[in-house]
């Protein structure tokens, strides 16, 4: 999962316990990769998750803003014209103590990239 630094960060320190997107990820996910985009661009973690919520952007930020490390602008601002927030409320995270390389002849994922590994 791709997340800029600075909310990759706040997840890893758990103080950010739920990440927003724009599209659910498949609901038989429950583990998954912390991709930090530019200028870390390294896998800088792993997360555990609990659920997946979709709401409505304005019923999502009433019930979860507070846990989601962002301001009520820029999180309105990334849902402008979106029907929909998804939710992927985190159970745990792990800090990797040497950020790790995408394996050979992957690409960072514009949002997230499902893994067989």
């Amino acid at each position: 999962m791709s997340i800029h630094p600075e909310f990759a960060n706040a997840i890893l320190d758990g103080t950010k316990t739920i990440e927003f997107r724009r599209r659910p990820i498949a609901t038989d996910i429950t583990d998954g990769l912390i991709y930090s985009t530019s200028p870390v661009k390294a896998i800088t973690g792993e997360l555990s998750i609990s659920e997946q919520v979709i709401y409505c952007p304005q019923y999502m930020w009433a019930k979860f803003g507070h846990l989601g490390g962002i301001d009520r602008k820029r999180f309105f601002s990334y849902f402008k014209d979106s029907p929909q927030a998804v939710g992927i409320i985190i159970e745990s995270a792990r800090r990797f103590t040497t950020p790790r390389e995408l394996p050979k002849g992957v690409k960072a994922p514009m949002s997230f990239l499902y893994l067989h590994i």
